[in-house]
């Protein structure tokens, strides 16, 4: 520095509970002075914090058994169009499964939309309950579908088998 003009060095710090350290040192002297500033007005006091962080707690848990819900809703609504979509669509399932299974699975996944539109405020349990039904009418019917693509055509060797013995 030019002469005559003091070398100060000036550190701030703040601490975890917001107060403000300043400390200055002047170079050419060596003189330290150091201040503290708190400012307890506007601020929030330990137990403001406290609850604050107590709420938190409370609506993480209360978000978390929301986003449960919110899944297992999703889960059931997307079971539900992907029967639907099974059982009509011609590239899928629909030209190898018999009138009566189509019939089954259509009514139940129609029952299950239903059910979702009369209970919106249903707990997670009770939507996993609902899709598990579902998905114990659908899942055999479904199963024997893919396994009837192929299971026909063994059925029909094995009875060429038997008549040639």
């Amino acid at each position: 520095a030019p002469r005559g003009v003091p070398q100060i060095e000036v550190t701030f710090e703040v601490d975890a509970n917001g107060i403000l350290n300043v400390g200055a040192e002047d170079k050419g002297t060596g003189k330290k002075e150091k201040i503290t500033i708190t400012n307890d007005k506007g601020r929030l006091s330990q137990e403001d914090i406290d609850r604050m962080v107590q709420e938190a707690e409370e609506f993480a848990e209360e978000d978390k058994l929301i986003k449960e819900r919110v899944d297992a809703r999703n889960s059931l609504e997307t079971y539900c169009y992907n029967m639907k979509n099974s059982v009509e669509d011609e590239d899928k399932l629909a030209d190898k499964l018999d009138e009566s299974d189509k019939e089954t699975v259509s009514e139940a996944v129609q029952e299950a939309l239903d059910w979702m539109d009369e209970n919106q405020e249903a707990e997670a349990e009770e939507y996993k309950e609902k899709l598990k039904e579902l998905e114990d009418i659908c899942n055999p019917i479904i199963s024997q579908a893919y396994q009837g693509a192929g299971g026909e055509d063994e059925d029909e060797d094995l009875g060429d088998h038997d008549e040639l013995q």
